[in-house]
């Protein structure tokens, strides 16, 4: 055998092709998780004050991560801090971290390039605490039918499944007649399929909180069909982009951009699509920004009204900080009706849910002392 053939196998029994690493199941790669937003508040706030007092961004960063609680939030910000003392742009470096959402890194990148990052930071914490508020507000809305309807639901199904067939057995010598026979009938139908009900509501419910699609269906559905409802969620949105395009175009940040930027703060609602498209037709077609919202956004014709007005004028920022103002408390009235609407529909649904737990439980009862007295005449 010859020294090349020999060589030849050696290298082919001591090489061995390289391994492909195999990728991590999705099901347990751990969840990115944003901060909470009231935690974002405290260090946006501090972040600011720092900045005004003539600390620089990383040295401020650096502070703030020191001593705090949140392990998370520091490791964050000493990451951020080393990035900044790299030479990478402040937002990317926020945006590095995957702990902050696109709104935010939108402003930073803003307040950055107008030389203001201490005003956007100050937007921001007052931006996080307005929404923190009004989520509180909503929060409280939606818990009382959520603890009232499932247990009044959970009342019925025991009285059906465990009251209403002892009062059967009870009654076993008499042949049920009318609303009786109706009352056990139904007690029958609930007795078979109450589990599959209760894991179809639990499925429900779990598809509403896990997708936003469905979400937004539902949302979309509602302001259809309740008129409180979409005047509440048009205001909350209209508020949201205003006040971050006011914030923006007030700080030097041209109209375009502003109107890129903030629809990022309503990226999961139909105004994302429509502000993209008006910044564009703004910025290529050179028409008036009040034209663009009033061909390509779904705004209220007052919005589309202040803003030619603020073009006209020079007064732009102006308007944009009034009409803002304007659906803060337009949104804040609409919530005390639309708690008063929930108030109603919960009721209304109270009072049914107890009156079939009361007919099905005590009817069969009343009901049938009269029947026995027939039977024995």
């Amino acid at each position: 055998m010859s020294e090349t053939t020999k060589i030849t196998r050696s290298v082919s029994r001591t090489s061995k092709p390289a391994q492909k690493k195999k990728p991590e199941s999705s099901l347990f790669t751990p969840r990115n998780r944003l901060f909470k937003k009231k935690e974002l508040v405290q260090m946006f706030r501090s972040l600011a004050s720092m900045l005004r007092a003539q600390i620089n961004t990383g040295d401020a960063l650096k502070y703030y991560a020191n001593g705090h609680p949140n392990k998370e939030l520091v490791k964050a910000l000493n990451q951020i801090h080393a990035d900044v003392n790299k030479g990478v742009p402040i937002h990317d470096a926020f945006k590095n971290s995957k702990k902050f959402d696109d709104m935010t890194i939108g402003l930073i990148q803003a307040g950055g390039d107008a030389g203001q990052l201490d005003t956007a930071f100050s937007e921001l914490g007052k931006r996080l605490k307005s929404e923190l508020f009004f989520r509180k507000k909503i929060r409280k809305l939606i818990m009382m039918p959520c603890i009232v309807i499932p247990i009044l639901i959970g009342a019925f199904i025991a009285s059906q499944v465990k009251i209403v067939p002892q009062v059967e057995k009870m009654m076993s010598g008499i042949e049920p007649r009318g609303l009786v026979a109706l009352s056990f009938k139904i007690s029958h139908v609930v007795q078979n399929i109450w589990w599959i009900v209760v894991l179809i509501l639990i499925a429900i419910v779990v598809i509403i909180w896990k997708s936003v699609k469905v979400r937004n269906i539902i949302i979309n559905l509602a302001m259809a069909k309740v008129r409180v409802v979409k005047l509440m969620v048009m205001s909350l949105r209209q508020m949201t982009m205003l006040s971050t395009i006011k914030l923006l175009y007030s700080n030097g940040i041209n109209l375009a951009k502003s109107l890129r930027v903030a629809a990022n703060s309503v990226k999961k609602t139909p105004f994302y699509g429509e502000l993209n498209k008006a910044a564009e037709m703004y910025e290529k077609s050179g028409v008036p920004l009040s034209s663009a919202f009033a061909k390509y956004t779904s705004v209220d014709p007052q919005v589309v009204h202040m803003l030619a007005i603020g073009e006209k004028s020079a007064s732009l920022d102006v308007q944009l900080g009034m009409l803002s103002e304007m659906f803060e408390e337009d949104a804040e009235t609409l919530m005390d009706d639309f708690s008063q609407f929930v108030s109603f529909v919960v009721m209304i649904i109270a009072v049914m849910l107890i009156a079939a737990v009361f007919l099905g439980t005590f009817m069969p009862i009343f009901m049938m002392g009269p029947q026995m007295m027939q039977d024995a005449i």
